[in-house]
């Protein structure tokens, strides 16, 4: 019999992870003037999920993650998201 390992990526996110996702999202593009219909936005959207669904669930962890990937990290460290 083969067993088949679900990796974490495959499992469909649920109301609160999106909740989480939008929360940082929406910091981000607050702080860095990014507009909603933007290509920036949607890479910057597409690396929040991915992060996310690998196992980043601290909004502030993630927010400072995707700042790196996307190189808006601040030498301040920035403004932590609101829980």
């Amino acid at each position: 019999m083969v067993q088949t390992i679900l990796n974490r990526s495959q499992v469909p996110l649920d109301s609160r992870d999106l909740e989480t996702c939008q929360r940082v999202f929406d910091k981000l593009s607050a702080d860095y003037a990014v507009a909603r219909d933007s290509d920036e936005a949607e890479r910057m959207a597409s690396i929040v999920i991915e992060l996310y669904r690998q196992g980043v669930r601290d909004p502030n962890h993630l927010q400072s993650m995707v700042q790196a990937a996307r190189g808006l990290f601040e030498m301040d460290g920035g403004s932590p998201i609101a829980q």
